[in-house]
């Protein structure tokens, strides 16, 4: 079998699992019937590039996905995704494209840390010191790092209780409002944390 092929198995594999793990929950049943399997993986699999995933959640911090959007192709078109580039950026130019000043600053701060080796190797980490090591970066806080570790390298266990949307979906679904209850509720769902957040997101499509 190929390694492309392998590699492919191993993911179907794994959101099989966490998708199974849940289907004993009564609530999460019928979200998991209805959305599939949630998009997860084990690291290294389909890994998307730590500086381009980290600058992306910056731009789409307190936006909505539009407007996220909208600022991240003016990005895209004017700048290569790419450290040396950003790095070089006037914090003038970067607000041209609509960031704020905070975000442009941001995003210099970032790429200066990504020239400087702060991102190498960083997939071969384990969670709780990826979030130690970019919460160093300006801008980077905690949920962004549980972001990063969700959507950039595919970790299947991460619970980011500091989410709105993680707070909304379990208050609807399971009527827990405080964030002891919250992580309580997470242990549950270990070792697929990260498959249950995102059916909590699914929740509030729904609505």
């Amino acid at each position: 079998m190929s390694k492309p092929k392998r590699a492919e198995r191993r993911t179907e594999n794994v959101q099989r699992r966490g998708s199974g793990h849940l289907l004993t929950d009564p609530r999460l049943h019928p979200l998991i019937e209805r959305y599939g399997p949630a998009p997860f993986h084990p690291n290294p699999v389909g890994i998307r590039p730590p500086f381009r995933t980290l600058v992306g959640s910056i731009v789409g911090q307190q936006l909505s996905g539009k407007a996220a959007d909208t600022i991240w192709q003016r990005l895209e078109a004017r700048y290569p995704i790419e450290p040396q580039a950003l790095y070089q950026a006037t914090p003038e130019d970067l607000r041209s494209l609509g960031l704020s000043r905070a975000k442009a600053s941001y995003i210099i701060d970032l790429s200066r840390f990504a020239l400087e080796g702060g991102l190498e190797g960083i997939e071969t980490q384990p969670d709780h010191e990826i979030i130690a090591h970019l919460t160093r970066v300006k801008g980077i806080g905690v949920w962004s790092a549980q972001m990063f570790l969700m959507f950039g390298l595919g970790r299947p266990d991460v619970w980011p209780v500091l989410d709105l949307g993680i707070r909304k979906g379990a208050e609807k679904l399971y009527g827990v409002t405080t964030k002891a209850d919250l992580l309580e509720l997470g242990e549950r769902f270990r070792p697929y944390r990260s498959h249950a957040a995102w059916y909590l997101w699914r929740v509030l499509e729904t609505q």
